[in-house]
């Protein structure tokens, strides 16, 4: 029986992948665990990884407007409200998935300081892009499938363009990628001592 293909907006990486078991690492939700259920739409950002983005974001991350384009199990912007961030914003366009997500905001009473779009990042950003106060701080996380950085390459460089122009003074953007997309084709190229790689991954913020 031949597998089913899948849309080129919800798919992440080939091939099956087993659940892993996730969970939060630093701050006031530390310890506690996501569901997951190993679906190859997502591809949740290793703990590792995730650590060490957090280590080059420092204390910025505290007050901050997360802003999750492809959010899958909600991780990501879990961890920064968890280290201090002050409310998020979430985008999964994956129906199953984004409820799962939601299950996961609910599970840490997260809801209230979270809004979940689930809607198309980049119809999202071009047409929906909700401002907050000019004094928060954004936080904006971009861990598409990789293959986007080919495929649709000018529309993911016109969304970020298009969160930069509008982002307040003091945000910061962490991008993540593979060793196939050029960092200096972003809206700010990411100062070298903010580039790390952890194979297949790339991650630059700026």
């Amino acid at each position: 029986m031949g597998r089913k293909k899948l849309g080129r907006n919800v798919g992440s990486e080939p091939g099956e992948k087993e659940p892993v078991g996730l969970r939060i690492i630093g701050g006031k939700y530390r310890g506690s665990k996501l569901q997951y259920t190993g679906d190859n739409r997502v591809r949740p950002m290793k703990d590792r990884v995730r650590e060490s983005v957090f280590n080059l974001i420092g204390p910025a991350v505290k007050g901050t407007h997360v802003i999750d384009l492809f959010a899958g199990t909600g991780a990501i912007a879990i961890e920064a409200l968890s280290r201090g961030s002050r409310l998020a914003t979430l985008i999964e366009i994956h129906l199953p998935t984004a409820s799962l997500l939601k299950k996961n905001l609910e599970g840490l009473d997260l809801l209230p300081v979270c809004n979940l779009f689930k809607t198309d990042a980049f119809y999202w950003v071009k047409s929906e892009l909700s401002l907050p106060g000019a004094d928060i701080p954004w936080l904006v996380f971009c861990c598409p499938p990789y293959e986007f950085y080919v495929s649709r390459r000018e529309e993911m460089l016109a969304m970020l363009q298009r969160l930069y122009d509008f982002a307040p003074p003091g945000s910061q953007f962490v991008i993540e990628s593979d060793e196939h997309f050029d960092f200096a084709s972003l809206p700010m190229e990411p100062p070298a001592h903010r580039i790390r790689h952890y194979p297949p991954a790339k991650i630059g913020i700026f």
